[in-house]
């Protein structure tokens, strides 16, 4: 499985930025897609998933202004930005399968090169 993430930049705050990804290959984990990120010095999180039937969970941190939905037939999940904080500045990483664990390994939990999104204030 790879994942191809795209979209970042440099924006000002309380502006907007929209992520994708395109997934590649087979898994037989669960087909759960979503975002991971990894500011500098800070854990990595997990922002935002969704399930193959549309349910979709997020961090407290990004409730109201971030959604994440998916394109099925082109593999495709996609992170919709707005009012982005410069707390939100950090490399933003697809993943798919189990997502939320500590670690993400395949062959249940799959992840790709990341994204950079920078916020100015």
């Amino acid at each position: 499985v790879q994942l191809q993430a795209s979209g970042g930049g440099v924006v000002q705050a309380g502006g907007s930025l929209r992520l994708s990804c395109v997934r590649s290959g087979t898994t037989t984990s669960t087909n759960t897609m979503g975002w991971y990120r990894q500011a500098p010095h800070k854990v990595r999180e997990l922002v935002a998933s969704i399930t193959d039937d549309g349910n979709t969970n997020y961090i407290d941190s990004v409730k109201g202004r971030f959604t994440v939905s998916r394109d099925n037939a082109k593999n495709m999940v996609f992170l919709q930005m707005t009012s982005l904080k410069p707390d939100d500045t950090a490399v933003y990483y697809c993943a798919t399968g189990v997502l939320g664990r500590p670690l993400c390994l395949p062959p249940t939990c799959y992840w790709g090169r990341g994204t950079l999104v920078t916020v100015s204030s």
